[in-house]
């Protein structure tokens, strides 16, 4: 992103990995491989996974059938599988400092069902942060299994400050009585305040979960308080700001391992990735290092530095600004939705999502804002004196629907991305 920064960038975008021998699923990989190489990455979900992580997720582990846990397979052969997971529990554990850790969840959201499934039966009440306020569609959407299977209420922000209301969490948790409570977010660019959950859970007698997907890798790196000695139970995902595999880990209490272990074998799913555990391993030691924790550090300041930039050219920042890598933009200033605002960004090269505001009028499809996250570009380069620049070409595309305008900013994008 920098203009010295290397074409590749140190786990180079350009590494489509070796070709496959199939000519239609090698050009898709090339024309991927030029996507992201020639647009700016601004994903909050996505992260750059380091060349050990794809070393593993590529190794020979990735044929390996392991359904069950070290010790108790149902398959033969798993000698040294049983000690790659136990070596990944063992340093997903050193680096949380959590007492169970499962590392099989295939995703971060099933990692969530696991959670349900050994703490709640269908029908029980769940309270959680509402989808339109930053939540996840895992915490009681009524699109997903969370809403459908479960009785989901929610907590909000405050109008003034967009901010979690924590009286209104104790007054609907006291009232309730919910099964779960859960602290976690999808476009919510505050960290919790996990003391007061715990206390809250305690008064209402329910779990306390904390959906750290979004988190996870500013706790690794010391950046945000840790919500493992407060919470029951804590689910990441390991390819957002932790630069590992597409995948969920499960953080407890040792007095709650005997029932979530059951609940993602047998009854979320069958047999690991493996080769997804493998990469696990690979990420969880390489998330201990200062190298990390600088990598962590100057994505906040990306996120906050171009957030600052385009307040400054006519667009909102919810809640102010950010504690993380994640930016919740109203773009309404600009005249249009958050979905317009995807597409004109998307057409000049920048890479967004859309979202919806606390106490948006649009429909959630449209939205009013935009979420950014600032992991890839900071991986590719990023620094301070680009935020002006990206900023700029950001307010010009979002102000217009012209094609040419966006095709010129597209080109200078491309430009600026790899010098």
């Amino acid at each position: 992103m920098s203009p010295d920064a290397p074409r590749s960038g140190p786990h180079g975008v350009e590494a489509g990995g070796a070709p496959t021998g199939d000519a239609a699923v090698d050009t898709l990989v090339s024309r991927e491989v030029r996507r992201r190489r020639d647009t700016v990455q601004l994903l909050a979900s996505e992260t750059e996974p380091t060349p050990g992580v794809r070393a593993a997720m590529a190794s020979v582990f990735d044929a390996k059938y392991a359904e069950g846990y070290p010790g108790a397979r149902y398959h033969g052969g798993c000698e040294v599988t049983d000690e790659l997971e136990e070596l990944a529990v063992g340093r997903a554990r050193a680096l949380f400092g959590a007492e169970y850790v499962n590392v099989q969840p295939l995703s971060g959201s099933a990692a969530n069902l696991a959670v349900y499934a050994a703490f709640a039966q269908p029908g029980d009440p769940v309270l959680a942060l509402r989808l339109e306020h930053g939540g996840h569609q895992t915490h009681g959407s009524r699109a997903n299994f969370s809403g459908r299977w479960f009785s989901p209420l929610h907590y909000e922000v405050r109008r003034d400050d967009e901010l979690v209301d924590y009286d209104q969490v104790r007054d609907l948790a006291l009232v309730h009585r919910p099964r779960i409570l859960v602290a976690g977010a999808a476009s919510y660019s505050r960290t919790f305040d996990f003391a007061t959950l715990r206390r809250i859970a305690d008064e209402a007698e329910c779990i306390l979960w904390v959906d750290a997907a979004h988190l996870a890798g500013h706790i690794a790196a010391g950046l945000l308080p840790s919500p493992v000695p407060h919470a029951d139970i804590v689910t990441l995902s390991t390819n957002k700001v932790i630069r590992g595999p597409r995948g969920g880990v499960i953080l407890a209490r040792a007095e709650h391992g005997e029932a979530l272990r059951k609940a993602v074998f047998p009854f979320v799913q069958g047999g690991p990735a493996m080769h997804s555990v493998a990469a696990k391993a690979v990420a969880f030691a390489e998330s201990g290092t200062d190298e990390f924790a600088g990598h962590v550090r100057r994505a906040v300041d990306n996120a906050r530095g171009l957030a600052t930039e385009l307040a400054a050219r006519g667009a909102r920042v919810v809640s102010g600004g950010t504690d993380i890598h994640l930016v919740v933009v109203d773009v309404s200033g600009f005249g249009i939705s958050g979905m317009d605002a995807q597409h004109r960004l998307g057409a000049a090269g920048i890479v967004v999502d859309k979202a919806v505001l606390p106490f948006d009028t649009r429909p959630v499809s449209e939205g009013s804002a935009i979420r950014i996250g600032t992991p890839v570009a900071t991986e590719r380069g990023m620094t301070a004196a680009m935020h002006p620049v990206v900023a700029d070409a950001m307010a010009a595309a979002m102000s217009t629907r012209d094609r040419e305008t966006h095709e010129r900013i597209r080109r200078e994008i491309a430009a600026l991305a790899y010098g």
